[in-house]
């Protein structure tokens, strides 16, 4: 007679079976497919080199590894890195899990080019209200973001100066090539007019073009200068600044400020209070091409270190910090420099960036220093320190 098991029996002994087909499988090592283009790779020196492989087996657990000349170059699958001289580079991809190790060698043909270190393309311009706000650059009745976003290119591409006004107003420059980080070397300085015990710090962040259409839209890492860890600096500071009525009756302050209450602001600390305008610039602070408020973010640095010294408001000044802002000490002091390194993300750790295309500048500070003015960070240009 035949014998029929017990459904529950049956499925112990299914189970059973399907565990033993399973250990008796055997993990593969990954499987790498590159596509080369016709002629095989090619960049020009301080251009990026985007290789994107496709590894068959890819799961959380598989470790990934670019190698140049037996140095770790990334570990990610993607690779983004970029080449300071031209040459032939040999490469190698490497993808791994329990099973093993697959490789693949990249030969990277590499031009030689020059760059112009002093041309500049700026991307955006957005002032905050200041003094020198419509004058550096000049706007005209009828411009529009675009011409005065052309105007500051202009006026940096000739040696000149544009103001990014109180805290928050910001530029976005590039020079057309990747700007290679060095860890152990300054990597960009961007110039300012910033003088003896008076500084105007500028907060700087930077950017690579990870996604390669030429734009700054990726992601922006700060520049963890001197303060960043500091209890007195905000990391999440906003402000909004209101069009002022031109028209209204001025408050001065019987010295040096023809309005003390001229332009009104408010920020996220629960703090409010007025732009005042001072005897020397009578045109509007407000940029003209913006509508009845213009609001920024980012960090902000302690005003502290801003004061009358002479107890008379005739003698003001604004301290520098240690290191890593623009217009905060003169251009050739050693610490006006900036190195890539010093990059966080958004939580304040440390990143590697082998290189950056964009940086973004805003003035980082709000303060006002009497009779001359509020504290705004100033640029007059840009410069790879890794070019001769």
């Amino acid at each position: 007679m035949r014998k029929v098991l017990p459904a529950a029996l049956a499925i112990i002994i299914g189970i059973s079976s399907c565990s033993k087909d399973e250990e008796n499988q055997q993990p593969s090592a990954p499987q790498i497919t590159i596509t080369f283009p016709d002629g095989g790779f090619k960049v020009d020196s301080r251009q990026w080199l985007r290789v994107q492989p496709v590894v068959t087996g890819d799961s959380a657990t598989t470790r990934f590894l670019w190698t140049l000349n037996n140095d770790t170059v990334s570990v990610d699958k993607n690779l983004l890195y970029v080449f300071a001289e031209g040459g032939t580079y040999n490469l190698e991809f490497s993808a791994s899990n329990n099973a093993g190790t697959t490789k693949q060698q990249v030969v990277v043909t590499v031009a030689e080019k020059s760059y112009e270190n002093s041309i500049l393309t700026v991307f955006d311009y957005s002032p905050a209200p200041g003094q020198f706000i419509n004058s550096m650059p000049a706007w005209e009745q009828g411009n529009t973001a675009a011409q005065v976003i052309a105007k500051a290119q202009e006026s940096l591409n000739n040696r000149g100066m544009i103001s990014l006004g109180g805290f928050g107003g910001y530029v976005v420059l590039g020079l057309g090539h990747t700007i290679i980080n060095k860890p152990d070397d300054y990597s960009f300085l961007v110039k300012g007019n910033a003088f003896d015990n008076w500084s105007e710090p500028g907060i700087v962040m930077v950017s690579a073009d990870v996604n390669g259409n030429g734009l700054p839209d990726d992601e922006w890492y700060e520049i963890a200068g001197a303060e960043y860890n500091s209890p007195e600096t905000i990391h999440d500071y906003q402000i909004t600044y209101y069009k002022p009525d031109e028209g209204k009756t001025p408050m001065p302050d019987g010295m040096y400020l023809s309005d003390t209450t001229y332009l009104r602001w408010k920020d996220n600390q629960g703090k409010s209070g007025y732009v005042s305008k001072n005897v020397f610039h009578a045109g509007s602070y407000y940029p003209q091409w913006k509508g009845d408020s213009i609001s920024f973010a980012g960090t902000c640095l302690t005003n502290k270190h801003v004061g009358d010294i002479s107890g008379e408001g005739s003698m003001f000044v604004s301290l520098p910090f240690a290191w890593g802002y623009t217009d905060n000490v003169k251009d050739d002091a050693e610490n006006a420099a900036i190195r890539i390194s010093w990059a966080v993300d958004k939580s304040g750790k440390t990143v590697h960036l082998p290189g950056i295309d964009f940086i973004r500048v805003h003035t980082g500070m709000r303060a006002e220093a009497g009779w001359l003015g509020e504290v705004s960070t100033e640029v007059t240009g840009l410069v790879d320190l890794n070019l001769k």
